[in-house]
C-alpha cells in the first residue's frame, strides 16, 4: 500500500515540476499590462484548457496499452499524419524552448564571467559558454543531467522561498488593483506554454500502472500545484514591481528581460537581491537541462544517430546549434521563443490529443455528443491560441504595447 502511495505522490511531483519552470520568469512580464486579478482569470481558464488536454491524452494512452511514447500514439491512432505531425510539432516545440533558455541564461552566465573576471562578453559572443557548459553534460548523457540537476532543483527550491519569504512585506495593493482586461490576450501565450506537462504522461502511465483513477487524480492535483504557485508569484511581483518607470515591467519586456531583473534594482535588500539572481538561473538552469537532454535523444532516435561518441556529439551539436543561431538572430529571444513554443503546444498538447481521443472507438465517453462536444471546443481552443500568436508575432504585440504606453503617459 506505502508502494502505491509513494508512486502516486511521485506522479503528483513530476507532473507540478515538469510544468514549473522558466516560464515563472516570463508570465508576470508579460501578464503586467492586464493587471493581477484579471491574469487569475487566465490562469485558471488555461489551467483547465490544459487539465483536460492532459485528461485525453491519458484516456488515449490508457486505451492503447502497453508502453507507448507520444509518436507512437499518434500513429497508433491517425496514421502516418499523426505520426508526421507529432514528430514534427514535438521537434520544435523543444528547439523553442532550447532557444528561450539559452537567450534567458546567457545574460547571467555573462554577469558570472565579468564578476569573476572582469571581462565583459560582447552579447554575440555570450551565448557560446551555454554551448560549452550544457553540452557536456547532454554529451555525457541522463546520469550526469540527473546528478547535477538534483542539486539545481535543491537551490531552486531554496530560492524560491528566499523571495517567498522576503518579498511580503514589500507587496503595495495599489499595483493590485491596475486592470486592463483589453490586454489579456498578451500573456496567453505564455501561461499556455506553462502549463505544460503532457510529455511525461506516457512514463506517467507505466509508473502508476495504468491506474486510471489514480493516474487522473494525480494530474488534476499536480496541475493545481503549478496553479498555486504562479498565482502567489504573479501576486508578489505585480505588487513589489511598478508598470512603469526605468525597471517597471513594461520596460523589463522592452528588453526582453525577465521578472527578477527588476527586484535586484528596486528592492534594497540583500537576501531579496541573492534570491532573484539565484532564483532566475536555477529557474531556466533546471528547465534547460531536461529539456535540451529530451531534445538530443528525440534526434538521437529519430534519425537513428549511434550511441557512440560521435554520435553523442552529432546529437549535441544538433541539439544546441539551430536554436544558437535564433538567439543570436534574435535580441529579445527569451520571451519570443516562449511566445512560438505556444503554437506547438496548442498543436501538439490541444489539437493533437483531441483528434487522438475522437478515433477511440466505443465505449469511449468521447463518443457521445457532449464527448464529441468538448473535442472540437478544445480543437477550437487550441486554434485561437495559434492565431494570437501568429498576430503578436506579426507586430500587434509592438503595436499595442506603443498605444498603451502613450496612453499612460497622457
Amino acid at each position: 500500500m506505502s508502494l502505491r502511495i509513494n508512486h502516486f505522490l511521485g506522479g503528483v511531483l513530476l507532473i507540478a515540476g515538469t510544468a514549473i519552470g522558466a516560464g515563472m520568469l516570463a508570465i508576470p512580464v508579460m501578464t503586467a499590462f492586464t493587471g493581477f486579478f484579471p491574469t487569475l482569470g487566465l490562469l485558471t481558464v488555461c489551467w483547465l484548457f490544459m487539465t483536460i488536454t492532459a485528461l485525453l491524452l491519458l484516456e488515449v494512452n490508457l486505451h492503447l496499452k502497453g508502453e507507448v511514447n507520444l509518436v507512437t500514439m499518434a500513429s497508433k491512432t491517425l496514421g502516418v499524419f499523426g505520426k508526421v505531425l507529432c514528430w514534427t510539432g514535438y521537434l520544435l516545440l523543444l528547439y523553442c524552448l532550447t532557444a528561450a533558455y539559452i537567450s534567458g541564461s546567457a545574460p547571467v552566465f555573462a554577469m558570472g564571467i565579468y564578476a569573476v573576471t572582469g571581462w565583459e562578453l560582447p552579447s554575440w559572443l555570450a551565448p557560446f559558454p551555454i554551448l560549452i557548459f550544457f553540452g557536456t553534460f547532454v554529451y555525457l548523457g541522463t546520469r550526469a543531467v540527473d546528478l547535477v540537476n538534483r542539486v539545481f532543483i535543491i537551490a531552486l527550491i531554496l530560492s524560491y522561498s528566499l523571495l517567498v519569504y522576503f518579498l511580503p512585506p514589500y507587496v503595495d495593493f495599489n499595483l493590485l488593483r491596475h486592470a486592463d482586461s483589453s490586454t489579456i490576450l498578451v500573456g496567453l501565450s505564455i501561461v499556455i506554454t506553462s502549463f505544460g506537462f503532457h510529455i511525461i504522461i506516457p512514463s506517467l502511465t507505466t509508473y502508476m500502472n495504468h491506474n486510471r483513477r489514480r493516474l487522473q487524480l494525480a494530474i488534476v492535483i499536480g496541475s493545481l500545484i503549478p496553479l498555486f504557485v504562479y498565482v502567489l508569484w504573479e501576486f508578489l511581483i505585480l505588487g513589489t514591481i511598478p508598470l512603469t518607470g526605468e525597471y517597471g515591467l513594461i520596460s523589463t519586456w522592452k528588453r526582453g528581460g525577465h521578472t527578477t531583473e527588476p527586484l535586484m534594482h528596486l528592492i534594497d535588500n540583500k537576501w531579496i537581491g541573492i534570491g532573484a539572481s539565484f532564483f532566475s538561473f536555477f529557474a531556466i538552469v533546471t528547465s534547460f537541462l531536461g529539456v535540451s537532454l529530451s531534445l538530443a535523444d528525440f534526434l538521437r532516435d529519430g534519425l537513428k544517430i549511434k550511441k557512440t561518441g560521435k554520435g553523442r556529439m552529432i546529437a549535441t551539436l544538433l541539439t544546441f546549434i539551430p536554436p544558437m543561431i535564433f538567439v543570436i538572430v534574435y535580441e529579445h529571444g527569451f520571451l519570443l521563443a516562449l511566445q512560438y513554443a505556444a503554437i506547438f503546444v496548442a498543436i501538439l498538447l490541444g489539437i493533437l490529443p483531441a483528434l487522438m481521443a475522437w478515433t477511440l472507438p466505443k465505449p469511449s465517453p468521447y463518443r457521445s455528443f457532449f464527448g464529441r462536444s468538448l473535442l472540437i471546443t478544445i480543437i477550437l481552443g487550441s486554434l485561437f491560441i495559434i492565431v494570437v500568436d501568429l498576430m503578436q508575432e506579426d507586430g500587434q504585440l509592438n503595436k499595442l504595447i506603443e498605444k498603451y504606453d502613450s496612453s499612460k503617459e497622457t
